[in-house]
């Protein structure tokens, strides 16, 4: 008999059935429902580490991520409306061109009151900037705010690409003498910009 199955045999001796259990309807399960989404998902967001930044119809985007970053010299973006990008992740050869980058602009697809996270599905070519600038900055509009995960998750389309991630503030770990360190696996910062 091998190791395993002899450990799976002590547990069947020792374990104590009494019965079958059915798995539960989790047809009639709801995630938590606010009567605000909008303000819940900013005080969330706030939360984990979140800058957020709430644009109006004659907020020129440009300048406010410029000014929110003065010192960064290398911006990365495929959005449209981003004119101060340097570096398009559709047009590099590589992710690693990808590599030095301060401010990576992204836009997210659905953003999560209750835990103030962002799903951004892959629509450039190298995902890899959402993970390797320094500081990232995520568009979304206020219209794609739900309350719960449940909501989100029922809305989630996939691009060609097949990839997407929920990204929930700055990257963090105490895993090393529980000492918390910022960007310790991707960005150092995270500012979200709630558009129309």
């Amino acid at each position: 008999m091998s190791t395993k199955e002899e450990i799976l045999s002590k547990y069947r001796r020792n374990m104590k059935v009494t019965g079958q259990y059915d798995m539960p309807d989790f047809s009639k399960l709801k995630g938590v429902e606010y009567s605000n989404p909008l303000v819940q998902f900013i005080d969330m967001s706030e939360n984990v580490g979140s800058h957020v930044v709430e644009l109006s119809k004659d907020d020129d985007i440009n300048s406010i991520i410029k000014g929110l970053y003065p010192e960064a010299k290398v911006f990365a973006s495929n959005l449209p409306e981003i004119t101060i990008a340097d570096r398009n992740p559709d047009t590099v050869e590589k992710a690693q061109d990808l590599n030095g980058t301060d401010v990576g602009i992204v836009r997210g697809e659905i953003g999560v009151a209750e835990n103030g996270c962002i799903w951004i599905p892959q629509t450039m070519k190298e995902k890899a900037i959402c993970f390797i600038s320094e500081y990232l900055v995520i568009v979304l509009s206020r219209k794609n705010i739900v309350s719960n995960m449940h909501e989100a998750y029922a809305r989630i389309q996939f691009t060609d690409y097949g990839y997407g991630s929920f990204i929930s503030g700055p990257s963090k770990t105490a895993d090393i003498a529980q000492a918390l360190v910022m960007g310790a696996q991707a960005a150092r910062g995270v500012t979200v910009i709630l558009t129309e």
